[in-house]
């Protein structure tokens, strides 16, 4: 018998306390900027045991104006902005060539938290982009130079011979060039921290750059 997805549905629970831990968040004591607090509740997350703290949405829209989303890993965060990369000629890549803004969303169900950043996007400098590929894993130096991403696929089989052959190349040359490879840097205009409470008060924190470049800090109802 198929299973019931509405059964399923309500036998769930949102912060469990066997796996979660709701910590209190006061607003009036958050730092200036957004970048300091995020830092503090990553680091945070990946104290409390939190599983892939560092992956997060990534929501860009089309020509169009319709909206599409992804997992995706963070690179990087630091006074330039929020950092993940791809192809150029994947999906969201050419979505932000015609689009350039977009948002991100990180939630820590550990700690019952949610971050959502959001503002304009630009390609970082190739070299930065090449660099931070070659510090990463072998694997994803094999996964960028397989290449075509979004691109129509004929088979599983066409996949494997294609990966193979990029993974051989990224072990005899860990520095090989993806000419295509992009690293994206978010520069936010609004970051929210959002944090869950058991009474369901929840804090909802945002920060808002002002007209002189500066923070605004607001309160908003959950």
């Amino acid at each position: 018998m198929a299973p019931d997805l509405h059964e399923l549905l309500r036998s769930l629970r949102v912060w469990d306390p066997q796996s979660t831990h709701l910590p209190p968040f006061d607003p009036t004591a958050a730092p200036a900027t957004p970048l300091a607090l995020f830092t503090e509740w990553f680091a945070a997350a990946v104290a409390a045991g939190q599983s892939e703290p560092h992956t997060m949405s990534l929501a860009t829209s089309d020509e169009s104006g319709l909206p599409d989303g992804r997992i995706v890993m963070l690179h990087g965060a630091d006074e330039s902005g929020w950092s993940f990369a791809s192809h150029a000629g994947s999906r969201k890549g050419r979505h932000l060539s015609a689009r350039p803004y977009a948002a991100l969303t990180f939630y820590w169900p550990v700690l019952g938290r949610q971050v959502r950043v959001r503002g304009p996007v630009t390609a970082a400098p190739s070299a930065d982009a090449q660099g931070d590929l070659h510090a990463r894993s072998t694997g994803a130096l094999a996964a960028a130079l397989t290449g075509r991403q979004s691109e129509l696929l004929d088979s599983v089989e066409e996949l494997a011979r294609a990966s193979e052959a990029a993974w051989e190349r990224a072990r005899g040359e860990p520095e090989a060039p993806v000419p295509s490879w992009t690293l994206y840097r978010l520069r936010p205009e609004e970051v929210e921290f959002f944090q869950g409470d058991g009474q369901r008060r929840h804090v909802r924190l945002r920060y808002r750059r002002g007209d002189g470049e500066e923070w605004v800090r607001e309160l908003l109802w959950p």
